[in-house]
């Protein structure tokens, strides 16, 4: 195992509230256990679950980081003596159970992707998080398959990007909802064939007008709350419904009898908790399907925003503020604490 300086920088949290909580501060990395590598971050993606967890809403597991962050790009600095798939000095972009905005972070081997071609480590960065959530759960649990159609609802923002350019190339036929007619045009260029603005329109009927009544095969829903019902209205016989987000609210009087009488599969996930092996197999999944699409030029997740570390409040205020379109990413080289 190599030798590395484990002192390292990162953001400390001291009492949940506003992003001004966020401060920097400076602590002793442990040595990888099995089955992890050290990485040296060089930029670190900035997620809704970030937001939840500096606010108290969503605390790290007990054997994780309690350091904000979920996804880095960097350079492996250390490995475990049972890693053999990753030496010291690969370049890769990795999920990590917590401790992402930090100049170092342990996280498992299995859970680490090759740097796309061309890539930077802000682009990288950007990747992890949301391309785990995806496929985890809009392809293993939801079952999408070429020739279906989805319902992607927030599709202007980081998940909904990556579930847009994802389900596309790999030949769905993608229908999104945003807020805006900016959003919306944002959505078509990434490949949805149909945006609703759903502060103008309500979403059901264009989607029912354009499969001719049959509905969509899958929803993938950030919203719950008022719109789990709408989407059983939206969706086909047999079709399946996906939650990974409650931004309308996580309670919703839900129409049980459209359910049966559709033969809806209704599931949901979330990912931090889920066990290292589930997470390696998502892993696995993106290396097959999708990082040759990356690798191909025929997928590139935009970047809204590049924030210095030191600017991690600036860059949560622009998340909580939902202006951004696409990802935003810290740049722990632009000036390194």
């Amino acid at each position: 195992m190599a030798t590395v300086n484990r002192q390292f920088t990162h953001v400390v949290v001291e009492q949940p509230g506003e992003p001004s909580v966020m401060t920097m501060t400076q602590s002793t990395l442990a040595m990888p256990t099995e089955g992890q590598v050290t990485i040296k971050v060089y930029a670190a993606g900035v997620n809704g679950p970030d937001i939840k967890q500096r606010v108290g809403a969503y605390p790290p597991p007990a054997d994780a980081s309690p350091i904000i962050g979920l996804e880095v790009a960097g350079e492996i600095v250390a490995v475990a003596d049972d890693v053999t798939q990753w030496q010291v000095g690969d370049k890769v972009c990795a999920l990590v159970p917590g401790g992402g905005y930090a100049e170092l972070v342990n996280t498992y081997a299995a859970h680490c992707l090759p740097i796309p071609t061309g890539y930077s480590f802000v682009q990288a960065a950007a990747l992890p998080e949301t391309f785990f959530t995806v496929w985890g759960n809009l392809f293993i649990r939801g079952g999408l398959n070429a020739g279906e159609t989805v319902l992607i609802h927030g599709g202007s923002g980081g998940i909904g990007t990556t579930a847009i350019q994802m389900a596309s190339r790999l030949g769905a036929t993608v229908f999104a909802t945003s807020g805006s007619a900016e959003k919306c045009q944002y959505c078509l260029d990434q490949g949805a064939s149909v945006a609703i603005n759903y502060n103008e329109q309500h979403f059901v009927e264009p989607i029912l007008e354009a499969t001719n009544g049959l509905g969509v095969n899958v929803i993938m829903d950030i919203a719950g709350g008022d719109f789990i019902n709408e989407n059983l209205k939206a969706i086909s016989t047999d079709g399946r419904m996906v939650s990974v987000a409650m931004q309308r609210g996580p309670q919703a009087n839900v129409d049980i009898f459209r359910i049966m009488a559709k033969r809806v599969i209704w599931t949901g996930s979330t990912l931090r908790p889920q066990s290292v092996a589930n997470k390696a197999l998502i892993a696995q999944g993106l290396a097959e399907f999708v990082w040759p699409l990356l690798n191909s030029g025929k997928m590139s997740i935009p970047i809204d925003s590049v924030f210095p570390f030191s600017q991690v409040v600036q860059a949560h205020e622009l998340m909580e503020s939902g202006t951004h379109k696409g990802k935003i990413v810290l740049d722990l080289q632009a000036d390194p604490c």
